[in-house]
């Protein structure tokens, strides 16, 4: 089996994505570090993130279907050039405008994901998409470690305006890429009333109700995670901004590791065991990292153990956007999977506002086992709950087409 990156439609998509996806995290570590330094306040830096999830939530039934009625090329294409378009304010002025291109950015991206992830299987096949979501996997690790770096650095050394044309320049360059013309089969029309078949697609499918439940535990770990790393890593790692910096950018490392490895010697892998057991794995670092300062409070080892952690973190994204392409039919792929997106979202934003308040009351060691158990408990329910499929699969790979498919 060849690889996808010799599609030439699919690579070019990968492109696209990467630069996407750095430009995307040059804006998000910027804007919240330039708000604080400009206003000194926590809880406007709080607002600048909210302002980054509430649109994804929002407009997520409406992102779904212009994934599904439109050109999903011509949709991304679209996409990162209106990104480009709103952020150019920024370069005439910061303060309140920061809010609002965040608030715009985010409303923006919320039509990018389910567009790309509902794309991948008319370019590369249903029995490639295990292999290009590691792919997909692996870019975002890139982005993320190089999107950061250059996101502070760039601020701290030549300020916004500079970052806000490193942004634009990448998102120009990204939708470039998307400007040719895919040779994808021409879809279904689908009517402005099916807003909302992605909820129903998931509420009729066991599968992904199933995946759903899985998705909902994870998303609250990962929120929790979010506000839990800087508490323990300022807490019982006695580390500063630096140490923050460095443990969260490390994760790129084991996750461009396990995108590669997911592209190449694990593509035949069930997705949903790549779901189940990345969690699992996830979680028991996860545990191990969190109880680690009782035996070692070494930078060295918390290098190690986070960037190890982001191989799972990989396999399991990898497994689950493979799940819902296997599941779901082409016609409706971009509405289940903006609905998941959105579920990710939101309740992500309940992990973090669930830490911040419960921290205070469990203690910072209880809440981190808490947040730790809950991935291995989305595994064990992917495993268990998902076993009879991974059999028929296993047993009769083409008797099983997608659940959802009208």
């Amino acid at each position: 089996m060849s690889s996808p990156l010799r599609e030439p439609a699919f690579a070019r998509l990968w492109v696209a994505g990467l630069f996407a996806e750095t430009a995307e995290w040059m804006l998000q570590v910027a804007l919240p570090v330039f708000i604080y330094q400009a206003t000194g306040s926590a809880g406007s830096t709080a607002l600048t993130m909210i302002a980054g999830i509430l649109p994804m939530v929002l407009l997520s039934p409406v992102a779904g279907l212009l994934a599904d009625r439109y050109d999903r090329r011509l949709l991304l294409c679209v996409v990162c050039f209106a990104q480009a378009a709103v952020a150019l304010p920024l370069l005439v002025s910061g303060g309140g405008l920061v809010y609002l291109v965040m608030m715009a950015q985010s409303a923006l991206a919320s039509l990018f994901e389910p567009a790309r992830n509902a794309l991948v299987p008319a370019l590369v096949g249903e029995a490639g998409v295990t292999a290009a979501n590691g792919l997909m996997g692996m870019n975002s690790s890139v982005a993320r470690l190089a999107g950061s770096s250059l996101g502070g650095v760039v601020l701290g050394f030549a300020g916004l305006g500079w970052v806000v044309t490193a942004y634009l320049v990448l998102l120009v360059l990204a939708g470039a890429m998307l400007v040719p013309r895919f040779a994808v089969g021409a879809r279904g029309v689908v009517g402005w009333s099916g807003w909302l078949d992605g909820l129903t697609d998931v509420a009729r499918s066991p599968v992904l109700r199933l995946t759903a439940a899985v998705t909902v535990l994870m998303s609250v770990a990962q929120g929790m995670f979010l506000v839990l790393f800087v508490v323990f890593v300022t807490g019982p790692l006695g580390g500063g901004e630096a140490e923050v910096g460095l443990l969260r950018g490390v994760q790129a490392v084991g996750g461009f590791a396990a995108g590669v490895a997911v592209a190449t010697v694990a593509r035949r892998v069930l997705p949903a065991r790549l779901l189940g057991w990345g969690t699992i794995a996830l979680g028991l670092l996860s545990l191990a990292t969190w109880n680690g300062p009782a035996v070692s409070t070494a930078l060295a080892v918390y290098i190690g153990l986070f960037a190890a952690a982001g191989a799972p973190g990989v396999a399991t994204g990898s497994g689950l956007f493979s799940l819902l392409q296997q599941e779901t039919g082409p016609d409706r792929l971009g509405r289940v999977s903006s609905t998941f997106f959105a579920g990710m979202a939101a309740f992500q934003a309940l992990g973090m506002l669930a830490a911040g308040v419960l921290v205070g009351r469990l203690g910072l060691s209880g809440l981190l086992d808490l947040q730790a158990t809950l991935y291995v408990a989305a595994g064990v329910l992917t495993l268990i709950g998902l076993r009879r499929r991974m059999a028929t699969v296993e047993v009769c790979p083409a008797s099983t087409p997608p659940a959802t498919s009208t």
